[in-house]
């Protein structure tokens, strides 16, 4: 009997999981994708050209909130949880209303969904999103390319547009971010890579298409980076995992899925931000990753700001601009532009909540603890003009960013503004470039 089939997600590794394990099996008939997390992504198909040939008229993908509905309406048999950095109770209320509408409640694994790549693969993830996993792939790419290899990075999936046009994407100029129409949060991630790092880029939808083409790279390729998002376990079979965690954050590595899958796998675990959380909390997650994962190799490290105009922020109020999805379902209060007013005497952190417009006033409304900051939330045209009215609106001397890309070349800020980087450094040993030239050595990669 054929099985009827909804999967749960994100625009993610739901559809990661379609592609590697569904997709062509006659047994399996994917009646439907649902959507959280990331606005304005439901109403829409997964299309005909990426679902194969079962599927001739696509997949609808609809608001998580109709689950109930759709299990009874659509006969479902299966619903897959597929998406990531979601606290153990709420994964287990899910499975809740899965079951009392008669369907099982599936969690794919590793086995089933990771695709084994003709080069060596390094993988970098992490136990929530924020904790430092863009940088450390950054500081990854900049040893390997330091000792004459190439690396090529494949970023996890951030597909919000044409599905179609996005199957395959290569990033290697600031062009080839207007070029496929990318969001303010894949111009956070790629954007590093191809200004600051001089480094190629992949992304997209088809994970296998886009490793084929990863691996055979214009510009050669000795390396595969998966660079995870959120606190996703890896899409390709890892030679080496590096799995990033938050003592800012303590227990969140045992209490998050996948982040705990990730702590356990990890064949290194990188404890970032050590120099501001506090001993209490550092100890905890040490004894965590020694419970759950003894043999990993354990490499301590901070992240390490640059400002580069401090005297824009001394005595001034300032409006606080960070990463987006690292206070929605990431949870921080801070970041780093965060960090940086405070250490640089900022007068007073500009609250923007009375001066939001449209969606961005939604998303406070949605996630009410973020602090007395501004997500630098642009998922859409829409989301990306009421940024910027947002930030036009509210009264301050400066405004603080602590986005990783730049985003003044996409939007207009009237105001003054500092940018605020930041990078990983390790502390002490062992350390990640000793790691690296052991798996170097290993593969016989020079």
């Amino acid at each position: 009997m054929k099985k009827n089939v909804i999967i749960i997600g994100a625009a993610g590794r739901d559809f990661h999981n379609f592609n590697t394990f569904f997709r062509g099996k006659e047994q399996y008939n994917v009646v439907a994708f649902t959507a959280a997390q990331i606005p304005d992504i439901d109403g829409r198909k997964y299309p005909k050209e990426l679902a194969g040939s079962l599927y001739p008229d696509g997949i609808p993908i609809y608001a998580e909130e109709e689950l109930p509905q759709l299990i009874k309406t659509l006969k479902t048999d299966i619903c897959v949880f597929a998406y990531s950095d979601v606290p153990y109770p709420r994964v287990m209320g899910v499975s809740a209303i899965v079951n009392a509408a008669g369907a099982d409640f599936w969690l794919l694994g590793t086995k089933d969904t990771m695709i084994k790549s003709t080069k060596p693969v390094i993988a970098i993830g992490a136990t929530r999103t924020g904790c430092g996993k863009s940088q450390t792939s950054r500081k990854v790419i900049e040893i390997l390319v330091e000792m004459g290899l190439k690396p090529v990075a494949i970023r996890h999936p951030m597909p919000y547009g044409d599905l179609v046009k996005q199957r395959v994407q290569r990033f290697a100029t600031v062009e080839d971010l207007k070029k496929h129409e990318c969001t303010i949060e894949e111009m956070e991630e790629y954007e590093p890579h191809v200004v600051t790092k001089r480094n190629v880029i992949y992304a997209g939808v088809d994970y296998e298409a886009i490793l084929r083409e990863a691996e055979k790279d214009p510009d050669g390729c000795d390396v595969i980076i998966w660079d995870g998002g959120n606190n996703d376990f890896p899409f390709y079979v890892p030679d080496l995992t590096i799995g990033v965690v938050d003592p800012l954050r303590p227990n969140a590595e045992v209490s998050y899925y996948p982040g705990e899958v990730v702590a356990r796998i990890a064949d290194v675990i990188c404890i970032n931000k050590i120099d501001s959380a506090s001993l209490d909390d550092i100890n905890t997650v040490r004894r965590n990753i020694a419970k759950i994962n003894p043999k990993a190799v354990v490499v301590d490290a901070v992240s390490y700001l640059t400002v580069d105009k401090p005297e824009l922020i001394r005595n001034k109020r300032v409006l606080v601009v960070e990463d987006g999805p690292t206070l929605t379902h990431g949870e921080m209060k801070i970041g780093a532009a965060t960090v940086a007013a405070l250490k640089y005497g900022a007068a007073e952190l500009v609250n923007p909540r009375p001066y939001t417009v449209g969606k961005l006033s939604y998303t406070f409304q949605k996630y009410p603890d973020i602090g007395v900051l501004l997500p630098a939330m642009g998922y859409g045209e829409e989301q990306v003009k009421d940024l910027e009215k947002t930030i036009a609106n509210t009264p301050c001397d400066a405004v603080v960013i602590g986005t990783p890309m730049d985003l003044g070349r996409i939007i207009h800020i009237k105001q003054p503004t500092v940018k605020v980087g930041y990078e990983l450094q390790e502390i002490g040993s062992p350390n990640l470039k000793s790691i690296l030239a052991e798996f170097v050595s290993t593969h016989k990669l020079l």
